[in-house]
This record gives C-alpha cells, structure tokens and sequence, in this order.
C-alpha cells in the first residue's frame, strides 16, 4: 500500500466521525434495547458482534505480520493491547451474553465489518510499519496506562450488566455499582479511554481518527440509553449522567 492510499483511508475515517456523529444525534442505531422493525433482514446478535468486530482481529494480523517493525518490542506491545481487546470483543464476549433470542438489523454488522476492516489496515499499518517506536518514549508508557485504565472501566462495565439477567431472561434493570454510581454507560466511557490511549501510544493521526469515530459512535449512543432509562424506570437515579461523571 501506497503512502498516499493510507493517508486517504485515514481521511476516510476522520470524515466518517463527524458524519456518525450527526446521524446518531438523530437516529438511535437498531440494536440492543434500541432494536425495531423496518430495518431489514437481522440476525441473531452473538453472531452479528463476531461478524462485525472479526476484521479487527483478522485483518489487522494479516497486516502486521507484514510491518517492518512488527517484531520489536514497542510495537509488540501495541500489538498486545490491540488483540487483548478485540479477541476478547470478538470471541469471548458474544458469547458472555445472556440475550437468548435477541436479533440485530444486519445493517449495523454491515457497516461495522467495512470500517473495522478499513481501521484495522489504518492502525495495524501505522503502528507495525510507518511508526517508529520504542521503550523509552513517554507517550508510548502514558498511552498504554490509559488504555489499561480504559480497558478495565469496559470490563467491569459490562460484566455488571451481563450479570444483571439470569438465565433466560431478557428484560432489563437498572445497573448499579462501580462507574454506574455516577454515570449510565460506564462501557462506553472505558471504551472510549482505551482509544484515547491507543491514539497517544501510536501518537498517530490514524489513532486519533479512531478516537474521534469511537466518540462520535458512543457519545449519541450513550444519551439515547440514558434516556431510556429515564423514561422506563421511574426510579432511575437523577444524578447520574449519561457517560462522563459530574459533566454529561
């Protein structure tokens, strides 16, 4: 791939955060609690998170291997933040579900299986070939502790919702514990830090495009849910805010 062919998919993907942006503000993705008709065909939704995370997985191996850098030990550790992350998103979490019966509109693993292709040859390429890394560099340690930090927040999110349903069950509750404390999408705001550090490990315009997008995907996401909980449970507790502590 040609310098300039990856210059123009980084673009693509900074063009493609304001666009998300817009359309989530107005359009609540169907999917999850927010799943409705006239969307098309769907499919079960264990099997639509495989499909749409596995390029990320996939494809940003295939892509690695091939870096000049892809064997020095900065970027290996790139490397195993990247795939700590995703195999885990990918192979592990869909079937953590507890969601029997729940289906997604096919579109939404559509969509997501072209960007996650297209930001797994972004990042995988910048961070095995173009970057230059090493031990010593301040922001490769302070992005990795963010990431960490991120990553943590994610899990402990979701696990407290997994939790909440028995098995067999598929209605809703309030979440409580840990972030939930403060804020309605802990997940989202722990997802959103690991790319922040992802983006200062790399310290790459392609990392902050995937920052950018991340946000602009979670952020809509996140004042939809928050208003839904809202709105179905009349005893939701009105101090939270919907992703970042004391502020949204």
């Amino acid at each position: 791939m040609s310098a300039e062919t990856h210059q123009l998919l980084v673009y693509g993907v900074l063009a493609a955060a304001p666009l998300t942006l817009l359309v989530l503000l107005f359009l609540s993705a169907p999917y999850g609690r927010h799943m409705r008709d006239g969307w098309g065909p769907t499919l079960p939704n264990r099997w639509g998170w495989i499909l749409m995370e596995s390029p990320a997985v996939l494809v940003f191996s295939w892509v690695w291997v091939q870096g000049d850098h892809a064997w020095e030990p900065a970027p290996l550790l790139l490397l195993a933040a990247w795939q700590l992350h995703y195999v885990h998103r990918t192979f592990v979490f869909p079937f953590r579900l507890k969601t029997t019966g729940k289906r997604m509109a096919l579109l939404i693993p559509t969509i997501a299986l072209v960007f996650n292709s297209v930001n797994a040859v972004v990042n995988a390429r910048q961070a095995s070939h173009l970057g230059d890394y090493g031990l010593s560099q301040p922001t490769l340690w302070i992005g990795l502790g963010v990431f960490a930090v991120g990553m943590a927040i994610n899990l402990h999110a979701d696990t407290v919702l997994l939790n909440l349903r028995k098995p067999g069950e598929t209605g809703y509750k309030v979440p409580m514990g840990g972030l939930y404390r403060f804020v309605t999408c802990p997940n989202y705001l722990g997802e959103m830090l690991e790319w922040l550090g992802w983006a200062v490990a790399t310290w790459s315009l392609g990392g902050l495009a995937f920052f950018l997008y991340t946000s602009a995907n979670l952020l809509p996401r996140a004042l939809q849910n928050h208003r839904w909980y809202r709105e179905t449970f009349s005893d939701y507790p009105s101090e939270r805010r919907a992703l970042v502590p004391y502020v949204l």
